[in-house]
């Protein structure tokens, strides 16, 4: 790759960063982004898991205080999450790249529906918590279907977190706050299981991968600070228009 192309993908990086600290959907950003530039689409989404590491990292330390008392969720849920993680992961090698490239806009398109709804799902999460209170849940209930969320999450990991976050929602019962630090973290483990996985397949291209991570991390900084600034459902909405129209303009 030219410098210019490793610096366009670093902005969009940045720019994925950014968006992630402010609204969510920030692979819509960097993974198009990548395609752009010509990158393979299995070699692009391999590239940019791996990328977004520090930035799910980061995300995870800045919620950790509301992780205590959560050891027994964490217990089956993080496994259930890696484990998931790594056949997403597994499957999306195996995946012949046409086959891939094919399903592209509609995984764009199915992440940009989720990121639109994010409100009504957080929204939902809130309702249900307002009418469960007193009720308890097997950590082993919420396991399952985050290994389920895991797996879409390994494969593709546009929307993965509002997946996750509807997950644990309808199978934990705690406060808002609890429950998204959880799914932070549950992210993370999807996230890092399968660029784990990943780093040995030979599809990632390590150069753009540490240019992006730096972007990512410096852009996560900076969307934090503008965080009372700009209006995250206007950025929301902003990616969704533009993760729809690209999928669009994919098929």
């Amino acid at each position: 790759m030219t410098s210019i192309e490793l610096a366009l993908a670093g902005l969009a990086a940045a720019g994925a960063g950014a968006v992630n600290a402010l609204a969510g959907g920030g692979t819509m950003i960097s993974f198009p982004a990548l395609l752009a530039l010509g990158v393979p689409p299995i070699a692009a989404n391999v590239t940019n898991a791996v990328a977004l590491c520090p930035g799910y990292f980061g995300a995870t330390l800045a919620q950790a205080k509301n992780l205590q008392g959560q050891g027994a969720r964490l217990r089956w849920c993080v496994p259930a999450a890696i484990v998931g993680g790594l056949l997403g992961g597994m499957i999306l090698l195996r995946t012949h790249e046409r086959t891939f490239q094919s399903l592209v806009p509609y995984m764009l398109l199915f992440a940009s529906v989720l990121l639109a709804l994010q409100e009504r799902v957080r929204a939902a999460v809130l309702r249900r918590l307002a009418h469960v209170q007193g009720t308890t849940h097997s950590p082993l209930t919420a396991a399952i279907p985050v290994g389920a969320a895991a797996v879409y999450g390994g494969f593709f990991s546009a929307g993965m977190s509002i997946l996750v976050l509807a997950v644990v929602g309808v199978t934990v019962e705690d406060s808002f706050t609890r429950l998204n630090a959880l799914k932070q973290v549950l992210a993370f483990s999807i996230n890092v299981a399968a660029a784990t996985f990943f780093l040995f397949s030979g599809q990632v291209l390590w150069l753009l991968a540490l240019v992006m991570a730096v972007g990512a991390l410096l852009g996560g900084i900076v969307g934090g600070k503008l965080a009372g600034i700009l209006s995250p459902t206007a950025m929301r909405w902003l990616v969704v228009v533009v993760g729809t129209a690209l999928a669009i303009y994919y098929i």
